[in-house]
C-alpha cells in the first residue's frame, strides 16, 4: 500500500542546502508523526541541537554531528534547541535505484545503518562545513539539472567519505568474516522485505543455505533470532503506522501482510504488551 506511514522523496535527482533557525517550520513538518524517507539524505548540523528519533531510536544531535538517512529510515523530529544551523544533501530515490554504487561504498551501508550519527572533531566538521558550502554554490548555478554520471560520482564519493568516517569507529571489522556477512546479507533483505515476508526460511533461500544455518549464524552474530530481527522491524512499522496515520487497523494490517486484524492484534498485544488501539490512543 502506498497510504501507509506519510513518504517523503525528492522530485529532482539531487538537492544540497542550508537551514537557520528561521527555517524551523519546515522542519517541524517531521515534527508531528513519523515519517519514512524514500531518499537518501546526508545532514550536518554546525549549531544548535535537535532530539530526533531514527527508526524510532532516539537520538541527540548536536553540533559537530554527521547524520546518514538511509532509504527507507523512519524519521521524527521531536524538539529543536538553540540558534540552528545544519545543512542537508539529498538524493532521490529513482536516482539511487539506477546509480552505479562502487561495492566499498555499500558495504558502509551496513555500519551507518546501525549507527547513523558520527560525532565529529573541530577541524573535521568544518572541512565538511567548506565542501557542503561550496556544493551549495554548485547548486545555486547549476540547479538539480547535472549530469548523471556527474552525481553518480558525487553520491559515490559522498558515500566513501562517509566510509572513511565510519573507519576508526568500526573496531577495525572492516575485513568482514564469512558469518558476519551472510548476518548483514540478511539484515539488508529483512529491511526491504519485511511487509511481505516474515519466515526465516524464505530468507535462507534467499542466501543459498539453510534455515537451522542462518539461524545459528544471525544468533552468533548479533545476539538476536532471526525471528527477533524480524519482528522488531514489523513492530516498529506498526507503531509508526498507528501514531502517524488514520489509517483503520485492518488497513495496517493488511498493509504489513497479516492475513486478519484478529491475527495482527494478538502479533501486536504479544510484543508491544498492548493491543493496536490501546498504543494508538496511548
Amino acid at each position: 500500500m502506498e497510504n501507509d506511514i506519510p513518504k517523503i522523496d525528492l522530485p529532482e535527482d539531487w538537492i544540497i542546502g542550508n537551514l537557520s533557525h528561521k527555517d524551523i517550520g519546515l522542519l517541524n513538518l517531521y515534527a508531528n508523526y513519523p515519517c519514512r524517507l524514500k531518499a537518501e539524505i546526508f545532514v550536518l548540523c554546525m549549531q544548535g541541537e535537535i532530539e530526533a528519533s531514527i527508526n524510532l531510536t532516539r537520538y541527540q544531535v548536536k553540533p559537530g554531528s554527521f547524520i546518514t538517512i538511509l532509504p527507507g529510515t523512519i524519521l521524527q523530529i521531536h524538539k529543536i534547541e538553540g540558534d540552528l544551523q545544519i545543512y542537508f544533501m539529498g538524493f532521490s530515490s529513482e536516482f539511487i535505484n539506477h546509480a552505479n554504487i562502487g561495492k566499498s561504498a555499500m558495504d558502509m551501508l551496513y555500519v551507518v545503518k546501525d549507527c547513523p550519527i558520527i560525532e565529529l572533531k573541530e577541524q573535521p566538521a568544518q572541512l565538511l562545513e567548506d565542501y557542503f558550502s561550496l556544493l551549495v554554490k554548485t547548486y545555486g548555478f547549476c540547479g538539480p539539472k547535472l549530469n548523471k554520471d556527474i552525481l553518480n560520482h558525487l553520491l559515490s564519493g559522498v558515500l566513501l567519505g562517509v566510509g572513511a568516517m565510519y573507519k576508526d569507529k568500526t573496531l577495525n571489522k572492516t575485513n568482514l568474516s564469512k558469518a558476519e556477512q551472510i548476518s548483514k546479507n540478511f539484515n539488508h533483505l529483512v529491511m526491504q522485505n519485511y511487509t511481505m515476508q516474515r519466515n526465516v526460511a524464505w530468507y535462507a533461500k534467499k542466501l543459498g543455505i539453510t534455515p537451522a544455518h542462518l539461524s545459528t549464524i544471525v544468533k552468533q552474530t548479533t545476539d538476536k533470532t532471526c525471528v527477533e530481527i524480524i519482528t522488531s522491524m514489523v513492530i516498529m512499522d506498526a507503531k509508526a503506522q498507528l501514531k502517524s496515520t488514520g489509517l483503520s487497523i485492518h488497513d495496517i494490517a493488511y498493509s504489513l501482510n497479516f492475513t486478519n486484524m484478529s491475527f495482527f492484534g494478538k502479533y501486536f498485544k504479544r510484543h508491544v504488551g498492548m493491543g493496536p488501539l490501546e498504543y494508538r490512543n496511548s
